[in-house]
């Protein structure tokens, strides 16, 4: 389906990108007033907002009706490190409910990870041009060396925050 869809957009001349959903809706809410960066026609991308409406839909549906019961068959050693880092939901749970119970958002470092994760998160997406989606679909479909080094560098990333910044935080 992804391939499809993929298809169907470069055929149209359009591209896909969850991050740019982020600028449509700032410019909708009025930040157009304030920041050049958001004076553009937003009613052209009114098309992409339906991902994020899918994207939100789906994760109600799946979360709710589709995995209530479904843990998630991982190596035995991983269980066991995350265990050790205190994740005792870790080969039990779909979702480690340490950090995503209803619980979390009354532990403040739980908040501290999630507020500088996600604007970590959206200033990354920023500068490099889009998000992980966006490139490592969009852009490699469309052979962009950028959204390449872009992927490259998201694997990197993650690679460095598993192995080495993960383990201090929790």
């Amino acid at each position: 389906m992804i391939a499809l869809v993929m298809f169907l957009l470069l055929m149209v001349g359009k591209n896909f990108g969850m991050s740019a959903n982020l600028r449509t809706m700032c410019t909708i809410c009025g930040a157009d007033r304030s920041s050049d960066f958001f004076r553009f026609d937003w009613k052209a991308q009114r098309w992409n907002l339906v991902v994020v409406l899918g994207a939100i839909i789906g994760g109600f549906l799946g979360s709710y009706y589709l995995s209530t019961e479904t843990v998630v068959d991982i190596n035995p050693q991983v269980v066991e490190n995350l265990s050790s880092l205190g994740f005792e939901s870790a080969g039990k749970a779909y979702l480690p409910t340490e950090l995503f119970a209803n619980s979390v958002l009354t532990d403040w470092k739980s908040l501290a990870v999630l507020a500088i994760g996600g604007l970590l998160v959206g200033f990354g997406a920023r500068y490099a041009g889009g998000c992980t989606s966006g490139h490592a679909i969009s852009g490699l479909s469309d052979l962009q060396v950028p959204s390449l080094i872009a992927v490259i560098g998201f694997f990197i990333g993650g690679l460095v925050m598993i192995h080495f910044i993960f383990p201090y935080i929790f």
